[in-house]
């Protein structure tokens, strides 16, 4: 199986989608934050190994917490996976943190505050 190929981008959805929901409900680690998300999924061709890209809303303390809580939380999470999804092996799963939204967000921020000083300069 190719790394791009339908099968593939199938299998990525899947467990996206598995992983949110078990994020959702499941995880009762005080550390997990409330507002954390799962941005998206890389599964390997072999199905042995996942890289989950999370997105935390929160500062760094709260975002390192999360990353701790769903590290030691990993065996849960993977069996959650197995009984839900059926797959030939459950990938092990590497959570990684995403701050792309963190970043848009601050350039949107950025813009907005040169189209102000420009508008007011041109007044």
């Amino acid at each position: 199986m190719r790394k791009n190929s339908i099968k593939n981008t199938r299998v990525n959805t899947e467990v996206m989608h598995e992983l949110s929901n078990i994020l959702r409900g499941g995880i009762k680690d005080p550390r997990v934050a409330e507002f954390t998300s799962v941005v998206a999924v890389e599964v390997a061709p072999d199905l042995k190994t996942c890289k989950a890209y999370i997105s935390v809303l929160g500062d760094e303390k709260a975002q390192a917490d999360t990353i701790r809580g769903l590290q030691s939380a990993e065996g849960y999470i993977r069996r959650e996976l197995a009984h839900s999804l059926n797959l030939r092996n459950t990938p092990e799963i590497r959570f990684v943190l995403d701050q792309s939204i963190e970043y848009g967000v601050a350039m949107s921020k950025k813009i907005d505050d040169i189209t102000k000083r420009q508008e007011k300069e041109e007044e």
